[in-house]
């Protein structure tokens, strides 16, 4: 592949995996370059001012941990959301063409299989027998509890396997101290 660079990149269009979407649906297609302070500024504002009701969230291969980052966030500042995920492959091309023409090298395409995710949240209710649904769940009750073990204090250690014990040292010093050699007699 030395002797050939890549021209573009391709994204096959795919419909969303979700049935009776309405036309006007904001779907925030998150990239790997996307600043998550800047999608989530967006999201986070349409739909507490109450205009918009469902939101989708999309990403593809390397961008699929930060459209989940982007979800649970808005699942925690957003409460009560529905949610539905579906996760397919979506199609890429790659066209890669010769550095040197003369060199009687063809254009070559290479067709990868991409991991996707698509994440639909609504403040409705959604179909609970959907494959991939979640119910709106009580992070509270998560966090209470998490504070309480938090609060009990730190746990005891166990003697003797620490640093220093005794438990693991298998010869004894020799007679002096550390770093003294043991006097001639």
């Amino acid at each position: 592949m030395e002797n050939y660079q890549k021209v573009r990149v391709e994204e096959k269009p795919m419909d969303l995996p979700f049935a009776s979407l309405p036309p006007d649906i904001i779907e925030m297609k998150v990239k790997d370059g996307s600043k998550i302070r800047n999608l989530m500024g967006f999201a986070i504002g349409r739909m507490e001012d109450g205009r918009v009701r469902q939101m989708v969230f999309s990403g593809t291969g390397k961008a699929l941990s930060k459209t989940i980052t982007c979800v649970e966030i808005m699942k925690r500042r957003v409460r009560d959301l529905h949610q539905i995920t579906k996760i397919f492959y979506r199609q890429t091309e790659e066209i890669w063409e010769p550095m040197v023409p003369e060199a009687g090298l063809d254009p070559l395409t290479v067709k990868r299989n991409c991991p996707s995710i698509c994440v639909l949240l609504s403040k409705d209710p959604l179909d609970s027998a959907e494959p991939g649904f979640q119910a709106p769940g009580s992070y509270e009750a998560q966090w209470m509890q998490d504070i309480k073990v938090e609060s009990q204090g730190p746990k005891r250690k166990k003697p003797g396997l620490g640093r220093g014990g005794a438990m693991g040292r298998k010869q004894q010093r020799p007679p002096g101290g550390r770093g003294q050699t043991p006097k001639p007699s």
